[in-house]
């Protein structure tokens, strides 16, 4: 059934891209837990009668069934190349391989065979996740986790049968896979072993990778290295680890410039280079990163003191965004982010609507000017997706008022707003030290509806007319006890965003570094018919929300702006386009 799946249509396909292209030419997770098993599930037909108005209209996802993890994303030979877990069989996890899609701008994909799938005793029980790396002389290598029978992860490599091919179409792994593995020597946990990072060559001319693991509850990054990139060898001492952030996955390490926005090339080391660590923490299903200096001849890395190094610490994403994988984008010289979007209704709706999982739109990182902290927004060929255009500018918006935005699609859009806080005095004091550290927890007791100083203030999504249902992204402003110092928080509040039971209507929060002195702070939000992605501070703050309205759904759903501080806002600028459908798989 793999085979035939991996060549169904692969003519149309392959044909209907190289027209495309031309016309663009001339113009893992873990044993442990890391996602629940339903084997009666796994290979469940979709329904062909589901409601698909909660299908998103410009995110990537497939046809149908489940995805999970960015793997192996890399741009060659004029291609944008991205690899996913996939199940070809259900909407949910399980008969996980590599799906593979080919774009030339990152908004546009086209679906190729799978580039791996179980066939081998090293990967029979899966093709788990991992990366890509391109070699000298152009040659890509996938490093990646296969589960053999016995339910062990392994390391595994694989290379294209035919590098010239810019399509990457097929892929052959080597006899002699693992090439890394546990033993009883190195001591390794045999299901708390996978996830290879892009390797990075060093001064020293040796190859150096990272696989995610934990001993008890401490993260560790084992790094490994080879002289020729089929040989690795476990350095005892990690990388990094951290105490009490459990099993790592998805670990994925690279460098940014002290200044500017530029990408690097993963193996770029230097005096004007930090260095940034992020892992997917299994037990608590977010992404943290840290940003520091990697000691590059003691194969050591060492978090600034500005980066908490846990679960407290700086996250790509405040919300719904997993497993996330970066790549160094050579054609723009750029970083591009890519990570998981996962479902928040149930299974059992998954099995019914036959699809779950999406991408989040790629998003360009690099190092904010304090040093602090990354920066991201997504990637500007997205811009070419905006149709129908409404504008307000200078709107004074006061105390309780909410406004109507008209003119775009309100389901299916981009929204870039700009306010103006008239009176900072307002702003309350946040005297709960608790909440002082936890901005979750802020957004959690002081929502949208909740009357303050200094907000709560911006966008209400996915609105039915009665504001019944609503999907709310907004700013709150406090004072620290004792201070003048302002605090500015950013939630995504889904408590009112569906009348549909069984789904999780979690409240997210994240803290914004900016300066609001002079009163002001910018939002820009993508909304696509279940994703609300936010992007808050000029994309030092982002988070991303799944909502299933049952009202505000298609023509019928609503974009507002609104004011519940006793402080009024003045809308400076507020531009929204209704998205146009790209060609997604």
């Amino acid at each position: 059934m793999l085979e035939s799946f991996s060549l169904m249509g692969a003519s149309r396909i392959c044909f209907s891209f190289v027209a495309f292209l031309i016309c663009n030419l001339l113009s893992i997770h873990g044993v442990q837990a890391s996602h629940q098993v339903f084997q009666e599930l796994m290979s469940v037909s979709p329904n062909s009668s589901a409601n698909q108005l909660h299908r998103t209209g410009y995110h990537f996802q497939p046809p149908m069934h489940w995805i999970n993890d960015p793997n192996g994303p890399v741009y060659y030979k004029g291609l944008y190349h991205f690899f996913y877990q996939y199940n070809p069989y259900g909407s949910i996890w399980g008969n996980i391989i590599w799906a593979h899609s080919i774009s030339t701008d990152l908004i546009n994909w086209f679906p190729l065979e799978p580039a791996l799938v179980p066939s081998e005793p090293f990967d029979i029980a899966g093709c788990w996740s991992g990366s890509a790396t391109i070699l000298p002389g152009e040659k890509p290598a996938i490093l990646y986790t296969g589960l053999n029978s016995s339910n062990v992860q392994l390391q595994n490599i694989a290379f294209p049968k035919d590098p010239s091919d810019p399509f990457l179409r097929e892929w052959v792994k080597p006899s002699y896979n693992p090439v890394m593995a546990p033993t009883t020597s190195n001591g390794i946990n045999a299901s708390a072993f996978r996830d290879p990072t892009t390797a990075w060559l060093g001064p020293d001319g040796m190859w150096r990778t990272l696989v995610g693991s934990k001993v008890d509850q401490k993260g560790i990054a084992i790094l490994y290295r080879s002289s020729d990139f089929i040989n690795w060898t476990m350095v005892l001492e990690p990388l990094h680890s951290s105490e009490g952030t459990g099993m790592w996955e998805c670990p994925d390490f690279y460098p940014v410039p002290v200044n500017g926005t530029v990408g690097l090339d993963t193996s770029v080391t230097g005096p004007r280079v930090k260095h940034v660590l992020k892992v997917s923490l299994d037990d608590k299903k977010i992404d943290y990163y840290t940003v520091g200096t990697y000691l590059h001849r003691e194969d050591k890395y060492v978090p600034d003191n500005t980066s908490p190094d846990d679960a407290t610490g700086f996250r790509y994403d405040y919300g719904k965004f997993y497993a996330s994988k970066t790549f160094f984008d050579s054609q723009k010289n750029r970083r591009i982010l890519w990570g998981w979007i996962n479902e928040s209704d149930s299974f059992e709706n998954d099995v019914h609507k036959g699809w779950a999982g999406v991408q989040a739109i790629p998003r360009k990182v690099w190092l904010d000017e304090s040093g602090k902290q990354l920066v991201q927004w997504p990637v500007e060929e997205l811009e070419g997706l905006r149709g129908e255009r409404a504008s307000v500018h200078n709107k004074r918006i006061e105390s309780g008022s909410t406004v109507q935005v008209k003119g775009v699609q309100a389901s299916q859009a981009d929204v870039e707003v700009s306010f103006q806080v008239d009176d900072l005095n307002k702003a309350e004091v946040l005297d709960d030290p608790d909440l002082l550290v936890n901005p979750q927890g802020i957004c959690s007791e002081k929502g949208a509806a909740v009357k303050g100083g200094v907000g709560p203030f911006g966008l209400l999504l996915f609105a039915s007319h009665d504001l019944q249902e609503q999907t709310a992204v907004f700013f709150r402003v406090f004072k620290r006890p004792n201070s003048n110092h302002l605090v500015v928080v950013m939630c995504s509040d889904q408590s009112k965003s569906t009348l549909e039971k069984d789904v999780d209507k979690t409240t997210y929060g994240g803290f914004v570094d900016v300066h609001i002195s002079d009163g002001h702070i910018s939002l820009r939000t993508l909304i696509d018919n279940s994703i609300v992605e936010s992007f808050g501070g000029g994309g030092k703050t982002c988070i991303t929300a799944r909502v299933y309205p049952k009202l505000a759904v298609g023509n019928d759903a609503r974009l507002y702006v609104f004011n519940n501080g006793s402080s009024a806002v003045t809308l400076s600028k507020l531009t929204a386009w209704s998205m146009r459908k790209p060609s997604i798989n």
